[in-house]
Parts: C-alpha cells; structure tokens; sequence
C-alpha cells in the first residue's frame, strides 16, 4: 500500500458504542501535533469529542478489513463540514486519508456543496488538504480553516 497507489477503503457506519474506539484513535493520532504546540490533554481531548460526537455522520475508515481510521462529515449552513478526518498513525502518508477525501468529494459532489475543515495550526494535516484543493478561509488561535469549493 503506498500513495501512489492508494488502497480500496471501505466506510463503515459508527454505532454510538464505538466512541471510545474513536476517541483513542483521535488521541493516537492528534497526540503529536498537540504535544508540539504545548496543548496534549487527554480529558479535553475526551471532552470535545463528546461534545460533538454524532455516530450517525461518523464511518470508521476500513482497509482490508481493518479499522484504520474514522471520518465524520456532518451538514452545516449550505456545506458539508468535515469536521474529523484521523487515520492510525502508522498508516499514514499510504493514499488512505486521500481515498476518504475523494469519497467525501463525491458525496459533495452530488450534493453540490462545498467542504469546509479545520486544522490544527502547525499540523501536518494543513498540507495535507491544500494539496487536495482546499482553499484558506480563516485563521484562529489554534486553527485554520479552509474551504473546498463545491463543484
């Protein structure tokens, strides 16, 4: 499995007794960027999630079977928001987050509304959307957000 060829992946509907799942996955994955800028807690970490935890717009990102991941796209104002992409960390920079991306663009796509997401300021995940067509939006304390047009 490499970026140049991404694997097939499979979304897989959440159920709300998977949050601790995800949320060990999102603390897995947000632990580096965090602990860069001073900002690592894990009870935060479990706070925000659960404050904003919908198990209806959120699928567990599946390769070959195995949960790798999970993404959350929610509706909001006349866009979609993407408002969790996490991939494990040791499957990272494999064309994964990019196949869920394109997934999501097709489901916009058909929609034809925009994508908005954030991004942890210093993250590597603020490259990672403008290379897939995001565009700046706004910048906060500890955020970016941009935009994907809708096409």
């Amino acid at each position: 499995m490499s970026a140049a060829n991404p694997p097939p992946i499979s979304l897989i509907q959440a159920i709300e007794t998977d949050f601790e799942e995800l949320l060990a996955l999102r603390i897995d994955a947000m632990r580096e960027s965090l602990e860069r800028i001073g900002r690592f807690d894990p009870v935060r970490a479990r706070e925000r999630l659960r404050s904003s935890f919908s198990a209806m717009h959120t699928r567990h990102v599946a390769v070959d079977g195995q949960r790798l991941g999970f993404v959350v796209v929610k509706p909001a104002h006349g866009q979609l928001l993407l408002d969790h992409l996490y991939i494990r960390p040791g499957n990272q920079g494999k064309g994964i987050g990019a196949a869920v991306l394109a997934q999501v663009f097709k489901e916009a796509d058909a929609l034809s509304l925009p994508v908005r997401v954030g991004a942890l300021r210093g993250s590597d995940a603020n490259r990672f959307y403008q290379r897939h067509g995001f565009e700046f939006l706004a910048e906060e304390e500890w955020d970016i957000y941009y935009l994907r047009p809708s096409r």
